[in-house]
């Protein structure tokens, strides 16, 4: 199988993905996905995954390992962004949950309208409106279920708007920030799975980001000192290894954490939540016709002579992009005068 490839948003370089646990994600959703049964649903179940979590992540026998320098680069570790001191890093868990400079290493845009990334990830930008160039709902995920069963008002909310979607490998930086400021209109759970989001997994199995276990923020941004670009919905999509999504909104720094809860007004590129070790996926939901993609992300999504296992699903090129958290991902779309 051709490797799967993404753009390095900084040099334009494309890059081969080194996929974790890649061959055994597909046979089992090559094989077993056919023909789902019980043990199918058990090793995408709650348990399974915390297992395989405190095997990899908690494991005496990779102690050892974890603090050498060596180690942290293997991992992607770049110790001049951490906020905590290297030797603090001293299980595979307490480096893939660690916390970095933000303020310093992921400066904000000078727009202070700009929608931001919430995570360094790799991400997909399209629209929900069938025969649009970039339609990505029914593909990576149903919006109605994305959201929850009984959520009509959102379901009609972001109906024909635009979608992000941010793919977070192991390795990465795993705090979520807010990516637009305003107040939180709503904040729920959705239960579901934990289906990988190896790009494998997510191509043969059915809308995997809407059958996970995930939670649902909705910010009103039309307040002020908002970013004034609608109701935004960010959707944090549990995935294989992960027990959980940890709220702990910080308005400045890390400091003095706190739940997330409607009525709490966010600022723009803050700490909002922490997922636990493995990959995981965020969701940006948008309103109709509120705001226009980067114009590189559009481009670099089409992008000709990448291998990119999304392509087949989607229809046409669909190519990944790495970006990093806060970093500009959209702007308002300036509303017409006449």
């Amino acid at each position: 199988m051709q490797p799967h490839q993404y753009v390095d948003r900084r040099s334009g370089a494309v890059v081969d993905e080194r996929l974790f646990a890649d061959r055994v994600i597909r046979f089992l959703y090559s094989g077993m996905r056919e023909h789902p049964g019980r043990l199918f649903r058990e090793l995408v179940g709650p348990r399974s995954s915390a297992l395989l979590a405190c095997l990899y992540f908690d494991s005496h026998l990779k102690r050892s390992l974890v603090g050498n320098r060596s180690f942290l680069k293997a991992c992607g570790v770049c110790l001049e962004e951490c906020a905590d001191a290297p030797a603090s890093l001293d299980t595979p868990r307490r480096v893939f949950e660690r916390r970095i400079r933000y303020w310093d290493c992921r400066p904000l845009p000078a727009e202070p309208d700009a929608v931001v990334s919430p995570a360094d990830a790799r991400v997909l930008v399209g629209d929900l409106s069938p025969g649009q160039p970039l339609f990505l709902k029914g593909k990576l995920f149903d919006l109605g279920e994305l959201l929850g069963a009984g959520k009509v008002t959102w379901r009609r909310a972001f109906r024909e708007g635009r979608a992000a979607v941010f793919r977070l490998t192991p390795d990465r930086y795993h705090y979520n920030h807010t990516p637009v400021a305003g107040r939180v209109e709503d904040i729920y759970e959705v239960d579901g799975l934990y289906h990988s989001c190896n790009p494998a997994a997510v191509v043969q199995a059915v809308t995997p980001y809407s059958k996970n276990k995930r939670v649902v923020t909705i910010f009103q941004t039309d307040v002020p000192g908002g970013s004034g670009v609608g109701r935004v919905a960010l959707v944090e999509v549990v995935a294989l290894m992960i027990g959980g999504i940890e709220q702990c909104y910080s308005a400045e720094r890390y400091e003095t954490p706190s739940p997330v809860f409607p009525g709490l007004f966010v600022r723009r590129g803050q700490p909002k939540s922490l997922y636990h070790p493995g990959s995981s996926t965020d969701v940006l939901l948008f309103e109709p016709g509120r705001i226009a993609f980067a114009e590189d992300l559009l481009w670099q999504s089409q992008r000709a002579g990448v291998h990119s296992r999304f392509s087949a699903l989607l229809g046409g090129p669909r190519v990944e992009t790495d970006v990093q958290v806060r970093s500009l991902i959209a702007r308002p779309q300036r509303r017409s005068t006449t």
